[in-house]
C-alpha cells in the first residue's frame, strides 16, 4: 500500500518565496488573462542582453512571476524551467536557489535539490530552511545519517515542529537500521536485517530489477533516483510503520517489506514487490499527486490481479450504492474499516482493468501525464476517457457485467 506520508512533501516551506527585488508592474504584465505573456517576457530578455543589473533583474522577475503562476496551477515542470531561467540572470539570488531546491524535492529529484541547497547554503549559511530541505533530500536518497544531521542543524537555528517530527521519525529508522546490512543494484538501494538471508536479499534485488524494467516499459518512464528498499521482521515492520494489520507492505518513499521466515523468493513476495514498486513509479511520475484509487488499482493490475472472483459482489455493492465513490477513494484509506478497504482495493482494480481493456494502458499513462501537469484526478479522467467520476464508475460496472457476470 502507498502511505499518505508519501503523497505530500512533509514540509510547509513555502514554494517560490519572494525575491529580494520585486516589481508589481512586471508581474501584472507577465501574467494576465489567465496565462503567461511570453512575448512580454521575451522583450525583457532582449533588454537584459545589455548587461545592466536592472534589466537582468527585470527578466529574472518576469520568469519568477511565470513560475509562481505555473506552480499555482500545479505545473511543476514549467515552474522549474522558469525558475532556472530566472536564476541565469541573477545566479546568487537566495530565493531562486531555495525555490528550485523545493521544486526538485517535489519532483523527487533529490540530487538536483541538494545541488541548489548547497549553493543556497553558501549565500545563507545560517538560514534554517536550508538544512530543513536538505534533510528531506537526504531522506529521499536513503541517507538517513545525513538527514538526521541536517535536521539537527535546522533545529539548532530555529525550533520547528515539522523538523522535530521528521527528526524523530528518522532517528527511529536510524536506530532500527543501524545493524542492517546493505546491498545495491542499478535502480535500488537495499537494507536488510541481519536476521534475513543474504541470498534472499540478492534475489529480491534481481526480482526488483526485472519488475522495474517491466513497469518502466509499460509506463514509458524511468525514475530519476534509486529506489530505497528496507526488509524487516514482522514486528519491526509494525513498530516502524504503524501500518494497519491488513497492510502486507508499505511504500512511503521507500519500499518497506516484512520478510520474516522467508529464505528464498516466492510468488507472493514477487507480487508484493511489484505492487509496491508501482507506487514508487507513480509517486515520481506524477510528483506525488496520483489519487489512491489509481495507485492501488494500477499496482494490483501490474502484479497480475484481475476482477473475476469479485465482480458479482462488487456489482451488488455498487448497485445498492453502498460502496465508496472514486472521489472518496482519492485520499488515504488508513482509516477505512476492513470491509471498506476490501471494496476500495477491488473497485480500484476494476476501474483500471476496465480502462486498459477498452483502450489499452496508454489511457492510464495519459491520465497520469495530465495529473503530473497539474490537473485534478477527475479532470484528468474527463480529458482522457471523456467522462467524470460518475461516468467512469458506470463504465466500470458495465465492464464487469459484460466480462464476468453471465
Amino acid at each position: 500500500m502507498v502511505s499518505e506520508a508519501a503523497s505530500n512533501l512533509p514540509t510547509s516551506s513555502p514554494p517560490l518565496a519572494a525575491l529580494a527585488f520585486s516589481d508589481g508592474e512586471i508581474e501584472q504584465k507577465t501574467v494576465h488573462q489567465g496565462s503567461v505573456d511570453r512575448a512580454f517576457v521575451a522583450t525583457l530578455e532582449n533588454e537584459a542582453r545589455s548587461g545592466s543589473k536592472s534589466s537582468q533583474q527585470a527578466a529574472a522577475y518576469a520568469h519568477h512571476a511565470a513560475a509562481k503562476f505555473e506552480m499555482g496551477r500545479g505545473d511543476i515542470d514549467h515552474a522549474v524551467e522558469d525558475e532556472r531561467t530566472a536564476l541565469r540572470y541573477v545566479p546568487q539570488e537566495p530565493a531562486l536557489l531555495m525555490n528550485l531546491a523545493y521544486l526538485y524535492l517535489k519532483r523527487s529529484e533529490f540530487k538536483e535539490s541538494l545541488e541548489y541547497l548547497e549553493r543556497a547554503r553558501r549565500v545563507l549559511p545560517d538560514d534554517p530552511e536550508v538544512p530543513k530541505l536538505a534533510g528531506w533530500a537526504y531522506y529521499g536518497l536513503n541517507k538517513i545519517d545525513f538527514a538526521v544531521a541536517e535536521w539537527k542543524k535546522s533545529l539548532a537555528i530555529r525550533p520547528d515542529s515539522e523538523v522535530k517530527a521528521a527528526l524523530k521519525k528518522a532517528e527511529r529508522d536510524k536506530q532500527e537500521e543501524e545493524s542492517y546490512k546493505e546491498n545495491e543494484s542499478r535502480h535500488f538501494t537495499l537494507r536488510f536485517s541481519g536476521a534475513a538471508e543474504p541470498a534472499l536479499a540478492k534475489e529480491i534485488l534481481r526480482t526488483l530489477e526485472g519488475h522495474y524494467e517491466a513497469i518502466s516499459s509499460e509506463l514509458n518512464y524511468t525514475t530519476p533516483e534509486a529506489v530505497g528498499v528496507i526488509l524487516y521482521t514482522r514486528q519491526a515492520f509494525s513498530d516502524i510503520t504503524n501500518a494497519p494489520n491488513w497492510a502486507g507492505a508499505l511504500n512511503d518513499g521507500r519500499l518497506r517489506v516484512p520478510v520474516q521466515g522467508l529464505t528464498s523468493m516466492t510468488p507472493d513476495l514477487s507480487r508484493v514487490l511489484k505492487h509496491e514498486l508501482t507506487h514508487s513509479f507513480l509517486e515520481q511520475m506524477t510528483h506525488a499527486k496520483a489519487p489512491t484509487w489509481l495507485h492501488e488499482g494500477l499496482a494490483q493490475f501490474f502484479e497480475g490481479k484481475r476482477s473475476g472472483l469479485n465482480a458479482a459482489g462488487l456489482l451488488q455493492i455498487y448497485d445498492a450504492k453502498q460502496g465508496s465513490t472514486l472521489g472518496q477513494l482519492e485520499g488515504s484509506w488508513m482509516h477505512f474499516s476492513p470491509n471498506a478497504v476490501d471494496f476500495a482495493y477491488a473497485w480500484s482494480l476494476a476501474t483500471i482493468e476496465a480502462i486498459v481493456a477498452t483502450n489499452g494502458i496508454g489511457d492510464v499513462v495519459r491520465i497520469l501525464d495530465h495529473i503530473a501537469a497539474g490537473e485534478t484526478p477527475e479532470t484528468a479522467v474527463q480529458n482522457v476517457v471523456r467522462g467524470g467520476y460518475g461516468d467512469l464508475m458506470e463504465f466500470t460496472a458495465d465492464y464487469l457485467r459484460k466480462t464476468y457476470v453471465r
